[in-house]
C-alpha cells in the first residue's frame, strides 16, 4: 500500500500539473509544432514520475537507487506509448480545428517521411519490448534458481512466471494495439480530407482547400493540392473574364450592316482565341457618306484585344471632327501613338470612304493588306493598294489618300485581314489570295451576305481540323 502511494502522489501531482504546462508549452506555440511539444511534454511527465518515485522509495522505503531506476526506466516505456498516443490526439484536433477555419495551407517548408516516422515507432517499440521481456525473464530465471529447490515451490514459480509473461504480452499488446488504432484514426482523417476536397474539385466546387497539419507526405500531398485548387481558381476566374472580354468585344462589332443606296454590305470577324485583335465598323460620315474600316493589331488574344478597343474609342471619337480620309487617319495615328508607342505595339489598317451620290472610292492603307476589287465584266481582280505605314509607329507620318471614281455595277470589294490568306492546312499549304479570288468569282452572282458566307466555309473547309492560328475579319461589298 505504501509503495503504491509513493507512486500514485507523483501521477496526481504530473496531472495536475499536465493542463497548465499544455497552456504555457503547447497552446502558445505554433500549430507546426505543438505535435512534437506534446509528445515531449508527456513523455518529460512520465520520466519525471519514474525519477521521483525512485527518489521517494529510497527514501521513505529504503529501496535502493539502482532498483529504482528500473521503475524509471519502466516510466520512460510507457511513457513513450502514452506520449505517442496523445501526439496523435493533438494532431487529430489540429486537423479539426484547421479544417474548420482553413488558416493552414501551404505544403510544409521541410519534409518528414511517414516511412521514417513508422519505422522509428517500429524500432522503438520493438527494442522495448524486447527490453522488457529480457528484464522480467533474466530476473525470473534468478527467482527460479533460488525456489529450485522446493518441487511444489517451483510449480507455483512457474505458474506466476507464466502469469507474468502474459500479463507483460497483454500489457504490450493493448499498448502497441492502442498506438497502431490511434495512427489509423490520424491517417483515415487525413485521407478523408484530400479525397473529399478532390471529389468536390472534380464537380467543380473549389471553395474548399485541404487543410495541411502533418509535414509528411500527406501535407505535401495536401499543399500541392491546395496549391493546384488555387490555379484552376485563376484559371475559372480568367476564363470568366475571358468570356465577359469576348462578349464585350462581340458587342464592339457591328450589330447588322448599314443601309446605304447602291451598296450591299457583310462583315464578320473569327478569333482564334475568346479575344482577338481584329476589328472592322461601319461609320456613319458627314454627307451621307459611309466609312469602311478593318484594323488588325499586332498578334492576338487579350492584349491586342485592350489595343484594339482603344482604337475604336478613338475611330469613334474622330467622325465627329470627320472632313476627309487623311485628316481623320492622322488624327486617329497621333492618339494611337500617344497612348502605345512605349508598349510597341502597333495596328494596320485598310480605310474606305464610299460616297454614294458621287459613286466614288477613297481609301488609306495603312500598313494593311491592299483590298481586292472585282470586275465582272472581265472576271478579273485588281488592288487597292498604295502606301502607309501602320498605325501608332510614328505621330508625323502623312498619309495618302487614294480615289476611284463610278464604280461599275456588280463590282466586289474584298477587304480582309492576313489570317485568311495566310492559314494552312494539315499539310502546310496556305489558303492564299488565289482561293480566295476563285471563291468570290465562283459566287460573285450573289448577295455581299453570301458571298461572305462561300469565302469563310472554303476557308473552314481548306483547314479542315487545323486549329486556326490567327484571327480572320473579312468585308465584303457589291455595289448596284
Amino acid at each position: 500500500m505504501f509503495l503504491g502511494v509513493t507512486t500514485l502522489v507523483p501521477f496526481m501531482l504530473a496531472l495536475i500539473a499536465r493542463r497548465p504546462l499544455e497552456r504555457l508549452f503547447i497552446l502558445s506555440a505554433d500549430e507546426t509544432k505543438q505535435v512534437r511539444r506534446q509528445f515531449l511534454l508527456d513523455l518529460g511527465l512520465c520520466l519525471g514520475i519514474g525519477l521521483f518515485s525512485a527518489y521517494a522509495n529510497l527514501l521513505v522505503h529504503n529501496v535502493p537507487f539502482v532498483n529504482g531506476l528500473t521503475f524509471w526506466f519502466g516510466a520512460g516505456i510507457i511513457g513513450f506509448f502514452i506520449s505517442l498516443d496523445m501526439a496523435l490526439a493533438r494532431e487529430r484536433l489540429l486537423i479539426q480545428a484547421v479544417r474548420k477555419d482553413g488558416t493552414r495551407m501551404k505544403p510544409p517548408k521541410h519534409l518528414y517521411p511517414m516511412t521514417r516516422k513508422f519505422s522509428l515507432v517500429a524500432f522503438a517499440s520493438t527494442l522495448f519490448c524486447v527490453m522488457i521481456l529480457f528484464m522480467a525473464i533474466s530476473r525470473d530465471f534468478e527467482w527460479l534458481a533460488d525456489v529450485g529447490k522446493s518441487a511444489g515451490s517451483l510449480e507455483m514459480a512457474k505458474r506466476s512466471v507464466m502469469i507474468e509473461i502474459i500479463f507483460i504480452f497483454a500489457v504490450l499488446f493493448g499498448l502497441i494495439t492502442n498506438l497502431i488504432l490511434s495512427y489509423s484514426r490520424n491517417l483515415k482523417m487525413l485521407f478523408s480530407n484530400e479525397t473529399g476536397v478532390l471529389e468536390k474539385v472534380s464537380r467543380g466546387n473549389l471553395k474548399e482547400m485541404v487543410p495541411v497539419i502533418t509535414s509528411d507526405e500527406f501535407g505535401y500531398i495536401a499543399g500541392h493540392t491546395n496549391t493546384m485548387i488555387e490555379g484552376l481558381r485563376h484559371r475559372s476566374q480568367l476564363l470568366t473574364s475571358l468570356k465577359l472580354a469576348e462578349e464585350v468585344q462581340q458587342n464592339l462589332l457591328p450589330k447588322k450592316p448599314p443601309d446605304i443606296d447602291g451598296v450591299d454590305i457583310s462583315g464578320i470577324s473569327l478569333y482564334c482565341d475568346r479575344t482577338g485583335g481584329d476589328y472592322y465598323d461601319f461609320l456613319a460620315l458627314p454627307k451621307n457618306r459611309l466609312g469602311v474600316l478593318v484594323a488588325d493589331a499586332a498578334d492576338h488574344g487579350i492584349g491586342s484585344a485592350l489595343h484594339m478597343t482603344t482604337a475604336r474609342a478613338f475611330f469613334k471619337y474622330g467622325v465627329r471632327y470627320y472632313d476627309e480620309p487623311v485628316q481623320y487617319i492622322q488624327q486617329v495615328n497621333r492618339y494611337l501613338y500617344r497612348d502605345s508607342h512605349e508598349t510597341g505595339r502597333f495596328m494596320t489598317l485598310f480605310f474606305l470612304e464610299i460616297d454614294p451620290a458621287e459613286r466614288c472610292l477613297r481609301w488609306i492603307r495603312a500598313g494593311h493588306d491592299p483590298a481586292a476589287l472585282f470586275n465582272p465584266s472581265d472576271n478579273t481582280f485588281s488592288e487597292l493598294g498604295g502606301k502607309g505605314i501602320a498605325l501608332g509607329l510614328t505621330p508625323d507620318y502623312t498619309f495618302k489618300s487614294y480615289e476611284l471614281e463610278d464604280w461599275y455595277p456588280g463590282g466586289i470589294v474584298i477587304i480582309g485581314t492576313d489570317g485568311i490568306r495566310e492559314a494552312r492546312n494539315a499539310d502546310g499549304e496556305m489558303f492564299g489570295i488565289q482561293r480566295l479570288y476563285e471563291t468570290v468569282r465562283r459566287h460573285s452572282d450573289k448577295t455581299a451576305r453570301q458571298i461572305l458566307k462561300s469565302v469563310i466555309s472554303s476557308y473552314q473547309e481548306f483547314q479542315q481540323d487545323v486549329e486556326q492560328e490567327d484571327d480572320v475579319t473579312l468585308v465584303v461589298l457589291k455595289f448596284d
